[in-house]
């Protein structure tokens, strides 16, 4: 291992001479304590180094060593319901290793543990023909994700031996006979964090992710293998949403990166989820959990590292055809991470002080997620759909970091401050969102459900835009100036925002909505507009209206709190809603 030497140390960039023999991308270890870090650029024998660890009491003369290696992952058995930091430290053995709760610099750790063993159970034969991302074997990794162990990259041949039984992750569980020699395999994958892993051909995505949240499913779904950005200022529930969706989406895995975010928010997510049980398997929803822990307060250049650390995690997992989700909290806090990066190398800025290739970087992140055909004979499908958090200063999406993410991710979730002042949760701004996935999902979901889903949501899309147009009326002259018709429809939207897109993430009932019961909530309030306006049109008066249906109103507002098995009481409330629209009538007549 040649060794360079340090000659400028600026903040978690360092520059080290004699690094000729050393190339882009590689690790080094920094100094005399031997930080980690990764070369960014090269100039000559000249090698400027992020590190990802603190770099105070480092100095000119201090040694760097590079392990001629690019920054990488370990990918075996292990990884689930495990807290790693943005360059997959494992959290939990560092605080043990060290004996403190803050990252001693210096620590050499390996990410999995090499000591503990796996049963592996050998699907492939011997003699079998395999090649890159054919399945081995399986191992139980939780009690909820069997671990598929594929073929690694780059090996093709026939199975000379294959071996059942307990196995660390380093042993040798099948011999393939390639071209040139026979190969060893083991669990253990390693892969570059900034490489995508390869797949066979990517799809459209059109199967909605169901999220239980009703303003995301019915207005602004997003696709599993979809990309989707939260951006919203400070204190609007971004980190509720990604929680929600964490919680209760139907995907098979979710990775959790909390990129630059507080603290406390972290330790909030490792407190909770280990006691939220998942829906789907009644087992702990860490079971199916991998949490990236980079907060505000840890290094910056590894806070660049972790999205990259965590996509790469998700990638694996993909290959084994699971549907995965990626939560990023927040990309904003990561761009100030390559923002600080790039002006210690003194490179030329952008906008607003961003290095000018902040949008091929996101675009490069984004485009990694995708429904796709995974390699391997029996060509499993797997995805990952990206959500990630923005945090635009001020609230303000006009800047870089939620306007060069808008270009790539086709599902905005925008949150409104003032929605968050009145307490309406999530937050998420009808008038300003959108769906690119829209129409997809709402075909989709015609022949899934067999009713018009995409009928009754354009429908009610219509009147909660119609109310916008109202409420400027209202303003100017007072709501009495309206005709009943106008008026009806100022209920029924009232009833919309109230009673269907507010949603209480801390009641046991209402956290989660199915999609069946959206359905049938949408339903009951679009019929009982039309209803209202068919019995307008026959000659009833709105107070005769109002006056009739206050019974129904409170039950209708009551909905979202009646259990998924009683659905049955919602659909008995439509019946009831014609019929007393008919007394109404009747009453009128007489």
């Amino acid at each position: 291992m040649e060794i360079g030497t340090i000659v400028k140390v600026s903040g978690p960039l360092v520059m080290a001479e004699n690094m000729g023999h050393a190339s882009i991308q590689d690790i080094c270890y920094v100094g005399d304590l031997g930080v980690i870090g990764e070369i960014i650029e090269m100039r000559g024998d000249v090698a400027s180094i992020q590190v990802y660890e603190e770099t105070s009491g480092i100095g000119p003369g201090e040694p760097v060593k590079s392990t001629g290696e690019a920054l990488s992952v370990e990918l075996a058995p292990g990884l689930l319901a495990q807290m790693f930091d943005g360059i997959q430290r494992p959290l939990d053995v560092f605080a043990q290793q060290t004996q403190s709760h803050f990252l001693t610099r210096g620590v050499q750790l390996p990410a999995l543990d090499h000591e503990k063993k796996w049963d592996f159970h050998p699907i492939a034969q011997v003699g079998d023909e395999v090649e890159t991302g054919d399945i081995l074997g399986t191992v139980q990794e939780t009690k909820v994700i069997t671990h598929k162990v594929m073929v690694p990259p780059g090996v093709k041949g026939v199975i000379q031996e294959i071996y059942a039984g307990a196995f660390t992750i380093d042993e040798t569980i099948t011999l393939i006979q390639t071209d040139k020699e026979i190969q060893s395999v083991a669990m253990l994958q390693k892969w570059p964090v900034r490489r995508a892993r390869p797949v066979r051909e990517k799809r459209n995505p059109d199967a909605p992710m169901i999220t239980g949240q009703r303003v995301i499913d019915t207005f602004f779904p997003v696709t599993k293998g979809g990309a989707a950005a939260v951006p919203g200022p400070f204190g609007a529930g971004k980190t509720v949403v990604q929680h929600q969706i964490a919680k209760w989406s139907d995907v098979d895995l979710v990775v959790y990166v909390g990129c630059g975010e507080r603290g406390n928010e972290m330790t909030d997510v490792m407190n909770e989820f280990p006691e939220l049980i998942d829906p789907n398997t009644g087992e702990s929803l860490m079971e199916r959990t991998v949490l990236i822990a980079n907060t505000s307060n840890m290094p910056v250049a590894a806070r660049e590292a972790s999205i990259y650390t965590g996509i790469t995690i998700a990638e694996y997992f993909r290959d084994m055809g699971y549907s995965v989700a990626i939560m990023a909290d927040s990309t904003s806090r990561w761009a100030e991470a390559l923002r600080e990066m790039s002006g210690r190398l003194e490179e030329m800025p952008g906008d607003e002080g961003y290095p000018a290739y902040l949008g091929s970087r996101l675009a490069e992140y984004y485009e990694r997620a995708g429904r796709v055909v995974t390699l391997g004979k029996d060509r499993r499908e797997g995805s990952i759909t990206a959500i990630s958090a923005v945090s635009p200063s001020g609230g303000d999406i006009s800047e870089p970091v939620t306007q060069n993410t808008l270009r790539v991710v086709k599902v905005f979730w925008g949150l409104d401050s003032i929605l968050a002042q009145q307490r309406h949760f999530p937050s998420i701004d009808w008038l300003q969102s959108y769906s690119l996935y829209l129409s997809e999902v709402g075909e989709y979901l015609d022949q899934q459900l067999q009713v018009d889903w995409s009928g009754l949501v354009t429908e009610a899309m219509r009147i909660l835009q119609k109310e916008s147009e109202l409420n400027e009326i209202v303003r100017l002259v007072g709501v009495d100036s309206l005709s009943g018709r106008d008026q009806l429809t100022l209920e029924t939207s009232k009833q919309l925002r109230e009673d269907y897109l507010q949603q209480n993430a801390f009641d046991d009932v209402d956290t989660f909505t199915s999609r069946e019961k959206q359905y049938q909530m949408l339903k009951t309030i679009v019929l009982f507009h039309e209803e209202g306006q068919k019995a307008l049109e026959l000659g009833a008066y709105l107070p005769e209206i109002m006056a009739g249906t206050v019974q129904l109103r409170d039950r209708i507002a009551r909905m979202k709190y009646v259990p998924e098995d009683a659905i049955e009481s919602i659909i008995v409330l439509e019946k009831e809603i014609k019929e007393t629209m008919r007394s109404i009538l009747q009453k009128g007549g007489m």
